[in-house]
């Protein structure tokens, strides 16, 4: 195998596929990145058997063939290259000579028998959205994901497909964030998935930098592929990514019924303006009294936080309600996690009393469910 590639281009397509290896494989060959140099091109794929991911990169090929190189080495040396031109050749003895300007570099690789390869399954589901779009949908719901490995099956972020919309949906049970997008036409095919807490991180880091990302799933595995465009709006650096993952088995609960239907009070919000108040107010609070009161009354709303250690904080603003005074406590992470996940300069904030659970909303399709504190 002979190739000449881009210094930027390796290093990037290096660093789309660095995350999922682990910094203690099971086994060597998952440390390594599998290498392989086709017409025009090379693919660079990584896995740890839960989450697979390959990129492919232009590069001029003199000959054809494949290697597996330890991948943060690798990532590494190629980004401390003096020249932009990158020469690798890899020898019958499984090395590869890595040559840029006056330095050089001769890495020990594994044979590429037994990297495992990356899954291809049938009979699934595909739908095709943008990425702008998905990656939007996963910022505002992911905070909300459980990281108990006790309650596994809230470790991730239940995709449903129906066949006019796609819902996210994330819970720790004690808050809840929803989503939902209109598809359009997508052959009323239907379908739902988790997707595991790991791979919503990569997709997070990797959609928003193309036009279209097409997902495919059945009952056990997901694969995301991905067009990626670089800096200039050209392809390049990295023209696709393909990503596949385990999918959390079992079945997500039902969700509806988490969300009330009776919250009786709505108020309208500037969400910047709320987020900086519930934040300062939470200032003084500590891990033993974090929660801060929020307090209802005529065109009026007061932040309050206080705790042994550090004092109180009072925070006051004007809002349009007129009703009965309602004070809830809740906590503050609660509140400024979906204020910063979401983008829309108003929000609405409905609430009943202080046993129900608080709503955060906006008018296209977006809500986050919280539960109150109850103070002794």
């Amino acid at each position: 195998m002979k190739f000449k590639i881009n210094k930027d281009h390796f290093s990037n397509g290096l660093q789309q596929v660095l995350n999922v290896v682990g910094t203690r494989a099971a086994m060597p060959i998952l440390g390594n990145v599998l290498i392989e140099a086709q017409a025009g091109h090379l693919s660079l794929t990584t896995t740890n058997l839960d989450i697979g991911i390959r990129c492919r990169i232009t590069a001029e090929i003199s000959s054809e063939g494949s290697i597996t190189l330890p991948v943060r080495k690798l990532a590494t040396i190629v980004k401390e290259l003096p020249q932009k031109e990158v020469f690798v050749e890899v020898e019958s003895n499984n090395q590869a000579k890595i040559t840029s300007g006056g330095s050089l570099f001769k890495v020990m690789g594994i044979g590429t028998e037994d990297f495992p390869p990356l899954p291809s399954f049938e009979n699934q589901h595909v739908f095709k959205l943008e990425q702008g779009e998905l990656s939007g949908m996963l910022k505002s719901v992911s905070f909300a994901q459980s990281t108990d490995e006790n309650r596994y099956i809230l470790n991730g972020v239940y995709f449903n497909f129906t066949e006019e919309n796609l819902t996210l949906v994330a819970t720790d049970g004690r808050r809840l964030a929803l989503t939902s997008f209109e598809l359009g036409a997508n052959d009323s095919d239907t379908g739902s998935l988790i997707l595991p807490a790991k791979t919503v991180t990569e997709i997070e880091r990797l959609v928003g930098k193309g036009d279209t990302v097409k997902i495919a799933f059945n009952d056990r595995q997901v694969a995301f592929e991905i067009a990626i465009k670089d800096d200039e709006g050209e392809s390049g650096l990295v023209d696709q990514i393909y990503l596949v993952s385990k999918i959390v088995e079992g079945n997500f609960p039902n969700y509806r019924q988490v969300i009330p239907k009776d919250t009786e009070h709505r108020v309208k919000i500037e969400r910047e303006l709320f987020l900086e108040c519930v934040h300062r107010a939470a200032l003084v609070t500590s891990e033993k009294s974090n929660s801060i009161k929020l307090k209802m009354s005529d065109n009026l709303m007061e932040l309050t936080g206080s705790s042994a250690e550090y004092g109180e904080s009072h925070e006051s603003m004007a809002i349009a309600y007129t009703g009965p005074e309602v004070q809830v406590n809740f906590n503050p992470t609660f509140l400024m996690e979906p204020l910063r996940a979401l983008s829309q300069d108003e929000v609405y904030f409905e609430f009943k009393d202080e046993l129900n659970p608080g709503l955060i909303k906006t008018l296209d399709n977006f809500l986050c469910v919280i539960m109150p504190l109850r103070l002794n």
